[in-house]
């Protein structure tokens, strides 16, 4: 499980980036690149990280389903994930 103050960040930046799209896309058209340094650094898309949306972890991470792959793992064997079965042969 990740530290809540990192998670707690990463929830930050996702809002700043979202508050900041806009305005973001706009500046880049217009090529006004000196209000674009004047913007938060965390509004930037690009520092975003992505991370398990139950525990935090930051590394094995599953797009197609949000989580990590441990958390992945858990959940398939649980049966919480439809349509996923683990294999056996």
């Amino acid at each position: 499980m990740a530290r809540k103050s990192v998670v707690a960040r990463e929830v930050k930046r996702r809002k700043l980036v979202a508050k900041y799209a806009k305005l973001r896309a706009e500046l880049k058209a217009n090529g006004d690149y000196e209000a674009l340094d004047k913007l938060p650094k965390n509004s930037c898309p690009i520092r975003l990280h992505n991370r398990c949306q139950l525990t935090g972890r930051p590394k094995g991470y599953m797009r197609q389903f949000g989580i990590s792959r441990v958390t992945f793992r858990e959940m398939a064997l649980k049966g919480l994930i439809p349509g996923i079965t683990k294999a056996s042969w």
